[in-house]
């Protein structure tokens, strides 16, 4: 019989590390799936909550948030790329056609439909997820835009006229508030940060081996 454990994976879809975290933790769950069976919950966090609609430069936003060189800014953007790849995930160079990576932009709305798809489904929610997540890394789209939201709802087989109702309101808006709330309650102040039963935490886009490892031996413990 195979013991059951809750993860909320607490991220943001402009966070490159939590697309390395959740291909490793990814990966680590299928290498314990004969004896550990996951319940896994998308929970929020922006990393630029006060992020205008039309967005920053990313090069003029990393170099300005952390204090370091468009030189450093870069190496950095090429170490995520040359990690996503090694777990099979495109992350776009910012100068390629399309851009892919090359502004930061509001996330908000997209947790109040990542949110809302939570209520319909754990597969309709990660498929948003996922979708979002190729969206901006890979094809450089504004995960702000509602019209890149619904259609990202379609493709997780949401209702894309309730999407679309959604996010023409303020639905769920003191939801996700709330939710970003409790995690900085609770010290979570970088993501990705993957909580397991509600009171182990694993921080950041750890290796694959590190997963495996902390399942195992929250499971036996349980």
């Amino acid at each position: 019989m195979r013991t059951k454990l809750k993860i909320d994976f607490v991220s943001d879809v402009s966070c490159p590390w939590c697309v390395i975290g959740l291909r490793a933790l990814d990966q680590a769950l299928a290498n314990v799936s004969d004896d550990i069976e996951v319940e896994l919950y998308f929970q929020p966090f922006e990393l630029n909550p006060k992020m205008a609609p039309e967005g920053q430069e990313i090069t003029e936003h990393i170099t300005q948030k952390y204090g370091i060189t468009p030189a450093q800014a870069h190496d950095n953007r090429e170490n995520i790329r040359l990690r996503g790849e090694a777990l099979g995930f495109k992350f776009s160079r910012a100068e390629e056609p399309g851009g892919g990576r090359g502004r930061i932009y509001n996330t908000f709305d997209a947790h109040r439909l990542l949110h809302w798809a939570q209520t319909q489904g754990q597969s309709q929610q990660r498929a948003l997820k996922e979708a979002l997540f190729t969206a901006y890394f890979t094809e450089g789209k504004n995960p702000g835009s509602h019209e890149l939201l619904v259609r990202l709802a379609g493709l997780a087989g949401l209702d894309v006229v309730e999407a679309d109702a959604i996010l023409a309101s303020d639905r769920y808006a003191q939801e996700v508030r709330e939710q970003e709330n409790f995690y900085l309650e609770q010290g979570v102040h970088a993501v990705p940060a993957v909580i397991i039963n509600d009171k182990h935490l694993i921080s950041g886009g750890q290796p694959v081996e590190t997963f495996e490892q902390a399942l195992r031996q929250i499971a036996a413990a349980t």
